[in-house]
């Protein structure tokens, strides 16, 4: 795991890996904006998907939440979002 992540991991007040539920032929959108509608001017979470979750920017960019994202592997995605 590179330095970007770990440091993100470690800044993260929430973390969220939608991996297994997508695998599972979930669908984790409502489970990704009800934990952002928890998260206080400053906090971040920081989210891990198969692919990079580009319809999650502008929803959470209009509850908002910037964004940072990095891709780790085929299949592997991390965002952190935080609240400004």
């Amino acid at each position: 795991m590179n330095e970007t992540i770990r440091a993100w991991q470690m800044q993260a007040t929430k973390t969220l890996d939608v991996r297994p539920i997508l695998a599972n032929g979930g669908e984790p959108f409502v489970l990704i904006l009800e934990t952002a509608t928890l998260l206080r001017a400053g906090d971040s979470l920081l989210l891990t998907a198969p692919f990079e979750p580009v319809p999650l920017y502008a929803a959470l960019a209009a509850r908002g939440f910037t964004h940072r994202t990095e891709s780790v592997n085929t299949g592997e995605w991390w965002v952190l979002f935080t609240r400004s």
